[in-house]
């Protein structure tokens, strides 16, 4: 008998053993605890080049990815007995805030520096090597494209010299990473509208050395802040427009969009687009919201649009219904506070209607001219 209370005390002890679970990072100051907790063991791998992977980033992904999705990082020796940990969006533009975030909340620790976004280095010491190729001021070269109607854009087109069709793919990947550590990320995702690699033989015009790229942007991007500095828009006596088309599968799409922004000549003062994206239930009823769920996306929109105040410079330019979609759009006069906005009303809503959002840079709203009409 003794050995058998003996036996179900031991199986008690190790259920409860077993069953203990990590509690989920829910915040910043969560995970910099966490980190705390772990930080010595981190700082040694790195150190001694250890199993990174295994020791450092296989238990770093899960606690940034219970926080939030959409961080991503790089590790090593930033000195001597210093430990750097990048955490970086990948260049996604509404992740960028919460990394900074992040990084802005990490307490000070001995052998750690943390830095958000990948910085900027000198083009000297950047020369990134992938699949074969090399990305370096040696082989890259660059010109820009003027358009008249658009004269503030900021498209760049840069060749390789060893540019091949077949590893397109790998030669666009080696330069977009090539400029976030040349230019830094920051500056690499937000200064150029558009971006083109191309090989030398389709150059149309004269190329220009790789490493006075950074020097062309901060020009251009001087030139293009002084323009519009502080310009906003009251939208309250604005006129809108209801349109209405058919889906090449057959369904309606409705919208309705503020005319009187769409022929605004002050476009550019809010180059950043944020589209929400609200899924609904259309079946059955040829793609529309019923009354329920017309009044739901209603009570949502109303919520943006009370976070995201034109006098404030988020402009809401109108919405687009159809086929289980409705899509909410804004231009801004930056990124940040919509990322902040829209992600958090996607956690609100989060169980009870799926929400989504992009947020990209269109200084002309291009993306908006299937809306105005001649």
């Amino acid at each position: 008998m003794r050995k058998k209370s003996e036996s179900i005390r031991n199986m008690s002890f190790l259920k409860s053993l077993f069953n203990t679970k990590e509690q989920p990072i829910n915040s910043y100051s969560e995970f910099w605890d966490w980190f705390l907790e772990n930080e010595k063991k981190f700082h040694n791998v790195l150190k001694k080049q250890g199993n990174i992977k295994r020791d450092f980033f296989d238990k770093l992904a899960p606690k940034l990815n219970e926080l939030k999705d959409g961080f991503w990082y790089l590790a090593g020796m930033y000195e001597e007995n210093i430990s750097e940990l990048v955490i970086t969006p990948d260049g996604v533009i509404k992740n960028i805030v919460f990394v900074e975030e992040l990084v802005q909340t990490a307490p000070k620790m001995t052998n750690w520096k943390f830095t958000a976004l990948k910085p900027a280095i000198d083009i000297k010491n950047v020369s990134i090597e992938m699949a074969g190729y090399t990305f370096d001021s040696e082989n890259l070269s660059f010109y820009s494209i003027d358009h008249k109607n658009y004269p503030d854009e900021i498209e760049i087109v840069i060749v390789h010299d060893e540019y091949n069709e077949k590893d397109q793919s790998t030669i666009i990947n080696g330069t977009y990473i090539f400029l976030d550590n040349y230019l830094g990320e920051l500056n690499s995702v937000t200064t150029i509208d558009n971006l083109k690699v191309i090989p030398k033989d389709q150059a149309e015009k004269e190329l220009i050395s790789i490493s006075k790229l950074k020097d062309f942007l901060i020009w251009r991007e001087k030139e293009f802040i002084e323009k519009y500095k502080g310009l906003r828009h009251n939208t309250n006596d604005d006129n809108f427009s209801s349109l209405e088309a058919t889906l090449e599968n057959g369904l309606p799409l409705l919208a309705i969009v503020n005319s009187d922004l769409l022929n605004w000549d002050c476009k550019a003062s809010h180059p950043w687009v944020a589209v929400v994206e609200i899924k609904y239930d259309g079946k059955g009823n040829n793609g529309m919201p019923n009354e329920k769920e017309y009044q739901l996306l209603n009570e949502i929109e109303d919520k943006v649009i009370s976070d995201l105040k034109d006098s404030d410079g988020y402009l809401n330019i109108g919405r687009q219904t159809a086929d289980s979609l409705r899509e909410i759009y804004f231009t801004c006069i930056d990124f940040r506070k919509p990322s902040k906005v829209l992600h958090n009303i996607k956690k609100e809503y989060k169980n009870i209607i799926e929400i989504d959002f992009d947020i990209y840079k269109d200084k002309y709203w291009q993306s908006f001219n299937r809306f105005i009409t001649n």
